[in-house]
């Protein structure tokens, strides 16, 4: 690609932002600050998340439960995954019964129970996630597991007939794609759901800050959430996600 074809597509893609920006500070001349706020108004607020320490804490708290629901759900679904690779017989079990009742499973259910057996408590939030994330993780390492390269297993049986020690060797490493794949979608759709899991009764992170500006209608503080996840998705990709993909993809 030219260097002139690349500035030329920066130029396009930051000048739509621009003219969004543009649009949106036009609109909210027009409407009452509880619909349309300014884009300053948003920014001094989305600022506050991020530096006022009480705001703060609500943001560090959505942040680690979305990482101990991207973890826990990760190695449950890998878990999961490699039952029917260890057990051939439990295969129909785990691809025909419980992957599908895990994905089909609506997430509101969850919610609703999630608060029936937790309470309003930060498990009942990372049991939501997990709950959600789960499935994606588990169809992702059992197709992982079914691509697996069958002569490098062979090779593999022929230098030691310990099973765990070619798991570790083998076909770890060969999952490692399909495992970091697994983990950058449960980290998309953790965020993506996390507000939904908080809005149902927690008293920390940034859904229960969206629901107290609902009620107030504080429409700043809910655009400013919005825009502090998207913020900490990118944070996340870019700073742990993309290395550990480089790396992967090195080994």
């Amino acid at each position: 690609m030219t260097l002139s074809r690349r500035f030329a597509e920066r130029a396009i893609a930051d000048g739509l932002v621009v003219a969004a920006i543009l649009g949106w500070w036009l609109l909210s001349m027009g409407l009452p600050d509880f619909v349309m706020p300014s884009p300053w108004r948003v920014v001094e607020t989305l600022a506050g998340l991020f530096l006022t320490p009480a705001l703060l804490a609500d943001t560090a708290a959505s942040t680690a439960r979305v990482v101990a629901a991207v973890a826990l759900s990760t190695l449950i679904g890998g878990a999961l995954a490699v039952v029917p690779y260890r057990w051939p017989i439990a295969d129909a079990i785990v691809r025909d019964r419980i992957a599908p009742f895990l994905n089909s499973f609506p997430s509101v259910g969850w919610a609703i129970l999630a608060m029936i057996w937790f309470g309003t408590t930060n498990a009942a939030v990372i049991f939501v996630e997990v709950a959600v994330l789960t499935p994606f993780c588990l169809i992702n390492i059992l197709e992982g597991l079914k691509e697996l390269d069958t002569e490098l297993l062979e090779m593999g049986s022929s230098f030691t007939r310990l099973g765990g020690r070619r798991f570790r060797k083998i076909v770890v490493p060969m999952l490692l794609p399909y495992l970091m794949a697994a983990i950058r979608i449960a980290y998309g759709i953790a965020w993506k759901i996390a507000l939904v899991a908080e809005l149902f009764g927690v008293s920390s992170g940034l859904g229960y800050l969206m629901l107290k500006a609902e009620i107030v209608s504080d429409a700043a503080t809910v655009y400013a959430t919005c825009f502090a996840i998207v913020l900490l998705f990118l944070a996340g990709e870019k700073l742990v996600l993309d290395p550990l993909s480089r790396l992967v993809a090195y080994k």
